[in-house]
């Protein structure tokens, strides 16, 4: 079963960064767009639970002139929890500037 929690995780996880990278984004709507992502997320099943964070010093330097800018990989933190079958495991996706990759990682919380 760890390997199906974890690929149901490395689902989620992909999830959220193909789905909403490009996602237009501000000082106005990032607590809604981080709330909204989480929401999406925590729809899918076996989700336990789901926390994004955009970066806002990555927001504050991308900002256009018209205050908002296009929710990019370096702006996106985001940790998901998955149970089955009384397997959890914890996942993170964020950015890794010496890789310059969007890098995901998991563990095994308990089996």
């Amino acid at each position: 079963m760890i390997c199906k929690a974890c690929f149901e995780l490395g689902i989620k996880l992909g999830t959220i960064f193909h789905q909403f990278i490009g996602l237009p984004v501000g000082f106005e709507n990032v607590e809604i767009v981080e709330k909204a992502i989480e929401s999406c997320v925590k729809l899918q099943p076996f989700v336990v639970d789901a926390k994004v964070e955009i970066s806002r010093d990555a927001l504050k330097r991308n900002l256009s002139k018209f205050g908002y800018t296009t929710l990019s990989p370096e702006m996106l933190k985001a940790e998901v929890v998955v149970e089955v079958e009384n397997v959890r495991v914890k996942g993170t996706l964020k950015w890794v500037e010496e890789m310059k990759y969007p890098y995901m990682d998991f563990e095994v919380i308990s089996f």
